[in-house]
């Protein structure tokens, strides 16, 4: 029995009924539903099976409501059948559970399957190897273990299942084994066997074919015309279709008597002769010998950069698995990106992989004359030696044609300028041994098996080794800054690198220098970008012409912007179309790589590209058209702000002050809205700038100013200073040109808070002053109260307490004539400081728990967080140290996780200075290195100072004194140069230091004397 011709230990079989021997000894598998089980054990080779699996292969839908006790019970009587000597209560080592399932642990070889696949593996290893007569005889061998039906005896729906795929996996080998036949000269052997199995399977086109081509090779044309006929009735009859392609292809082949046709035995087989060679007049003729095509373009001498994809397209190309099918490596991206010249570098290194020949086709894919397939693959099939009165006239059957010639030869085909798949597929190779590379603008992602490959621009030293190999390596290695600022503007894009360098070359008066200038000015750069009949426009222009009306709007519209990249949410408002309408069409430009998509839902243009949309915007678009696109996603922007900032100050005055005139993003938390800001925040200043410098009048430049002061959680973050000074001074100038007071108010008030942030203390308290006086003679309210109470705390960190009390008092009558809880909150947490400055502090505490439980009550949970903040700061400072170090922990919770890195850094300030006082020296390290990291990634001087002080505060505490000093001196440094009244008290602290203190000598105690307080006022 083929199931136990293995003698010895547990043997399986489904290649027939489910059986098992063990040492010889067939087993007793019980009942259908329990073999069936045993059979998908087999079958998932040693994989584990859940209970609900197992119920749903065997029951399907009438599984009985008991239907897991009896699995379990089947499961068990398995186990006792499999392992009859196992002690009682032990583990099953064969039939063992895994989770809540059950997998089977089989020795190898145990399972038929397993040696009938293993079978294959070797006949397809002798066949590659051209030992036929091996192959053939493995592939026997395979086929001997079936013994009838697979899994017969076993009955649900995944027993059915598989029985289909186990006889087609079958007949699949039984018509393998035919064609090694026929590769053998063993035609008239198999012409009864074919004929059996054609009359089994008489829709099976595969078997028909090699019962034409066993018979013609016999001589016997008439019954291999008969058949077509035969079986072009059954499927029209059965189906109602005409045969395929290829087999349609061989019965032309066999009316034109084809060479080709006659038996091919390769030289390996001839070494091999059959025991019982066919009678003489049954000898094939000897084979057509077929030109051997060389059609690649002259790969270029100067190629550089791209070894690792060069490396990694060579190795695709090489592979040679009958499993894997026909590499294709399929490479996109944009024009000028160098696609070709790749593709033709990697052709030649893969030259001795492929001795047959390599096939190449210019297809003109971004051309309005685009080459038809039929129109190649005639002269493919003309290179490879075809009559041109054999080659049919129809579309199908010359690939069939083109794939039966080249399934048995080794040949590289290279199909340059794709338009798309459909294009491409009837020109690819259908038996491995062959391989294809597709060069397109299109990302063919509906080109079956291939590897799509995304080419990106040029590495930055590799534009520079193409502009050296091109312009002179002498010239530009003297001029080495220059250079690589050329190849920066031309994007790293190769051909843009190469024209300009071929530029210079052919200039000898010029220098590398020189083409700086020239290549700034975005108006003239494209036209800079030309020589000869190389040009970078006209390569895009190709691409360009090939979109369709809404593709090509969107192309020019959303190169408007100036923001490094775009959100769907936001094109939508730039295009004025729906979420779903614009992604579609964004993904569209993606894939015919004219937008880039550097993340899920973002997308950007190549500079060069952004240059090339923006002329041709300015060509087809009315500048009417052009205004209304930025001022709906300027409306976009703020209305998404205006969301987050509602979101983030629970309460606040000023999202129902901004003019808001569409739609935007809605957030449902503030770790989401302020994940949004960041994530945006290059693209909201590029959008404030465009407008500051192009608005023509006031209401072109109120949603910029106005989209500002809603930024306000991003300023908190502290990711984005720098541009929140340079984006509010191009606001203020712009207002103050335009004579614009609504502008002018909300830019000086964001610009006073990012001069407090960096604690530039009086011009801060000048532009808030300004701001006041110019909200109270408009009567605007947007930010009234904020910048009283922003002046209040300004004032209090110049120590004048007194001062800030009475703008306070201000701020909180302003918020109460108004109804504005959350504001009288802010007022009552921030004056607590200067309560406790004048020395109140049963006044400051009982400021700083009113705020908190204002805030607590109208929930807001940004409110709280600051109120939290300020109430720690007072109980720390009157000695309550636990409810401090509890505030502040609860606050810094919230900070961390809405990303408001400024407040982290005070907060984890404020904590080590309570851990301090407290003499947890170690703590108080810990928190003050974090603020002092913060600080620093952030870029605010200010809060590194107060971070430096008290870790050096901490460290004394822990004896470092010498990195104690050190710290402390960093900090009255940064301190005197920002112009800080800290550094007065640092002055006097260092002043008091013994000169000769004894380095990291350990201090017991508290730290005393100079270190005694806080110069911590943020």
């Amino acid at each position: 029995m083929a199931g136990q011709s293995i003698e010895g230990g547990l043997r399986f079989a489904v290649l027939g009924p489910v059986r098992a021997w063990r040492d010889g000894q067939e087993l007793d598998l019980g009942t259908p539903l329990q073999r069936s089980i045993l059979g998908m054990l087999l079958l998932r080779e040693g994989r584990a099976v859940t209970p609900n699996e197992m119920i749903d292969a065997v029951w399907g839908e009438d599984a009985p409501p008991r239907a897991l006790g009896a699995l379990r019970t089947y499961v068990s009587r398995l186990r006792t059948v499999l392992e009859p000597d196992r002690p009682a209560r032990s583990r099953p080592e064969l039939l063992t559970s895994i989770g809540r399932g059950y997998a089977l642990r089989l020795p190898e070889d145990a399972l038929d399957l397993v040696r009938f696949e293993r079978g294959i593996h070797d006949a397809e290893a002798a066949r590659k190897a051209g030992r036929l007569s091996a192959a053939a005889a493995a592939l026997r061998d395979a086929l001997s273990l079936f013994e009838g039906e697979p899994l017969a005896g076993t009955v649900g729906p995944y027993s059915e299942h598989q029985r289909d795929r186990l006889i087609e996996r079958r007949i699949s080998v039984i018509e393998t084994l035919m064609d090694v036949d026929l590769e053998l000269g063993n035609h008239a052997k198999i012409v009864s066997e074919l004929i059996a199995l054609t009359a089994d399977h008489p829709l099976r086109e595969r078997l028909r074919a090699q019962l034409m081509l066993a018979y013609y090779r016999c001589g016997r044309q008439g019954d291999a015309l008969n058949v077509f006929t035969e079986t072009r009735e059954a499927l029209v009859d059965e189906l109602g279709i005409e045969p395929g392609p290829e087999l349609t292809a061989l019965h032309q082949r066999i009316l034109a008597a084809d060479p080709t046709l006659s038996a091919t035995a390769t030289a390996t087989a001839a070494e091999e002769p059959s025991e019982e060679p066919a009678d003489e007049e049954e000898q094939p003729p000897a084979a057509l010998e077929l030109p051997r095509p060389a059609q690649l373009p002259a790969a270029v001498s100067d190629f550089t950069g791209r070894k690792e994809i060069a490396v990694r397209l060579r190795t695709l190309l090489s592979a040679q698995s009958s499993s894997e099918g026909v590499p294709v490596a399929a490479i996109s991206g944009i024009g000028g990106v160098g696609k070709t010249t790749l593709a033709v570098h990697v052709a030649h290194l893969v030259d001795d992989v492929f001795p047959d020949g390599q096939l190449y086709a210019d297809l003109r894919g971004y051309t309005d004359e685009a080459t038809a397939p039929e129109s190649v693959l005639g002269g493919f099939l003309r290179a490879l030696g075809i009559p041109a009165d054999v080659i049919p006239d129809q579309p199908a059957e010359r690939s069939a044609l083109y794939r039966s010639i080249l399934a048995e030869r080794r040949i590289l085909v290279l199909l340059d300028n794709a338009r798309d798949a459909r294009q491409v597929s009837p020109l690819l190779p259908g038996t491995p041994g062959c391989a294809a590379i597709v060069t397109s603008r299109v990302k063919l992602a509906d080109l079956p098996s291939a590897k799509l490959i995304d080419l990106d621009v040029m590495e930055p030293d590799e534009a520079l080794s193409l502009f050296s190999s091109v312009a002179g390596a002498e010239r530009v290695s003297a001029e080495h800054g220059a250079a690589m600022d050329v190849v920066a503007v031309c994007g790293f894009l190769p051909l843009a690198v190469r024209i300009v360098a071929a530029r210079l070359a052919a200039r000898p008066s010029w220098t590398v220098a020189s083409l700086v200038p020239r290549l700034a000015d975005e108006q003239r750069r494209l036209d800079e970008m030309r020589v000869g009949n190389l040009a970078v426009e006209a390569t895009f222009a190709l691409g360009y012409g090939q979109l369709e009306a809404a593709q090509a709007r969107a192309f020019r519209l959303l190169s408007l912007p100036n923001g490094p990249d775009i959100s769907t949410d936001a094109a939508a408002a730039v295009l004025g179309t729906s979420g779903f309408e614009t992604e579609e069409v964004l993904e569209s430009l993606v894939d015919a790589s004219l937008l880039e998509a550097p993340a899920p839902g973002r997308y950007r243009f190549h500079d060069l590209l952004k240059l090339f949309a923006r002329r041709a915007l300015d060509k087809a678009e009315r500048p009417q058209a052009r205004t209304l696109a930025l001022r709906r996603l300027l409306g976009f922007y703020l209305a998404s702000t205006q969301s987050a900032h509602r979101l983030a100050y629970e309460g606040s005055m000023i999202p129902a002050n901004l003019v808001v005139v569409c739609g935007g993003r809605a957030f449902t938390s503030v770790d989401e809205a302020v994940a949004w800001l960041i994530a945006e925040g290059d693209s909201l200043f590029a959008a404030i700038n465009q407008a500051a410098s192009s608005a023509r009048a006031d209401d072109q430049l109120l949603p910029a100013a106005d989209l500002l002061v809603a930024m306000e959680p991003l300023l908190e973050a502290g990711t984005h200073i720098r541009e929140f000074d340079q984006g509010t001074r191009a606001v203020l100038a712009a207002a103050q040109g335009l004579g614009d007071q609504a502008g002018e108010l909300r830019a000086r008030y964001v610009l006073g808070r990012v001069l407090f942030a960096g604690n530039r203390l009086k011009e801060a308290e000048e532009h808030f002053r300004i701001v006041h006086e110019l909200s109270v003679a408009r009567h605007e309210k947007i930010v009234t109260g904020e910048v009283l109470n922003a002046l209040a705390v300004v004032v209090g960190r110049q120590r004048r307490h007194t001062e800030a009390l009475g703008l306070f008092d201000a701020a909180m009558r302003f918020y109460r004539e108004n109804g504005v809880p959350a504001g009288e909150a802010l007022v009552l947490s921030y004056s607590a400081r200067d309560h406790l400055g004048l020395g109140r502090p049963e006044d400051a505490i009982a400021a700083a728990e009113k705020g908190l439980a204002i805030f607590t009550e109208i929930g807001s949970g940004a409110g709280t967080a600051r109120a939290r903040y300020h109430l720690g700061i007072v109980l720390s400072r009157v000695g309550r140290l636990t409810e401090a170090v509890h505030h502040h922990a609860e606050c810094l919770a919230f900070f961390r996780a809405s990303k408001q890195r400024v407040w982290e850094q005070r907060v984890c300030s404020r904590l080590a200075e309570t851990f301090i006082a407290a003499e947890r020296y170690p703590d108080a390290v810990r928190h003050a290195e974090e603020a002092l990291v913060v600080s620093r990634e952030i870029g605010h001087p200010y809060g590194e100072a107060l971070s430096l002080t008290v870790l050096g505060k901490a460290l004394r505490g822990l004896g470092s004194t010498s990195r104690s000093l050190d710290c402390l001196r960093q900090a009255f440094e940064i301190f005197s140069r920002l112009g800080a009244p800290e550094a007065g008290d640092l002055k006097v602290l260092l002043d008091a230091l013994p000169l000769d203190e004894p380095v990291d000598r350990p201090v017991n105690g508290p730290v005393n004397g100079p270190f005694n307080g806080s110069v911590v006022e943020s």
